[in-house]
């Protein structure tokens, strides 16, 4: 019995290599018309459009608030997914600092404004929070200053959901040398 291995990067990479650039154009052509996704990943690789992070952003507002008159439901997993997806398509710390925050703000506000009592949901907000203040502690002083304006009214909203949420925001903001306007 012949056992074979499934694909790799590699063996992807071997195939490419015989292609020629009209080939090569063809196959990018043909990805980026099977996916809204590979569409976002190519036009912020390439600095396309007027807001290459609102793609990312519609998908985590529809996981973080949805519409519960219509019976969706929250999946942080979902959430995240976009941010993953532009850390790999260009990875700019400030647009990821954004992702980033804005994440923050819907799950906070989310949770807010419908009364959640999710521990796992709360969980990933701080999570989210914390990641959120590492990648803001290597940009420069003025959209940092923004941004952790956005998330200093997060965390005054997350001692609201209690579990220690606020708690756990004030804890990390100090960790990072932040005060969080306390």
């Amino acid at each position: 019995m012949v056992t074979r291995k499934a694909p790799s990067w590699s063996d992807v990479k071997n195939k490419l290599a015989d292609f020629d650039r009209p080939g090569l154009i063809g196959l990018v052509q043909d990805l980026y018309a099977a996916s809204k996704d590979n569409q976002a990943f190519l036009h912020a690789r390439f600095g396309l459009g007027d807001d290459v992070l609102k793609p990312y952003k519609v998908t985590i507002d529809r996981w973080l608030w949805p519409d519960v008159f219509k019976n969706q439901d929250t999946s942080v997993a979902k959430a995240k997914k976009p941010i993953a997806d532009y850390k790999k398509a260009i990875g700019n710390p400030e647009g990821l600092a954004e992702l980033m925050v804005f994440f923050c703000e819907r799950a906070v506000g989310f949770s807010s404004d419908i009364g959640l009592q999710d521990e796992g949901y709360f969980d990933a907000l701080v999570r989210m929070f914390g990641q959120a203040l590492k990648v803001m502690d290597a940009l420069p002083e003025v959209p940092r200053s923004a941004l952790l304006g956005r998330l200093d009214a997060v965390r005054r909203l997350g001692h609201n959901l209690g579990y220690g949420v606020g708690d756990d925001m004030d804890d990390l903001l100090a960790e990072y040398g932040f005060d969080g306007g306390q």
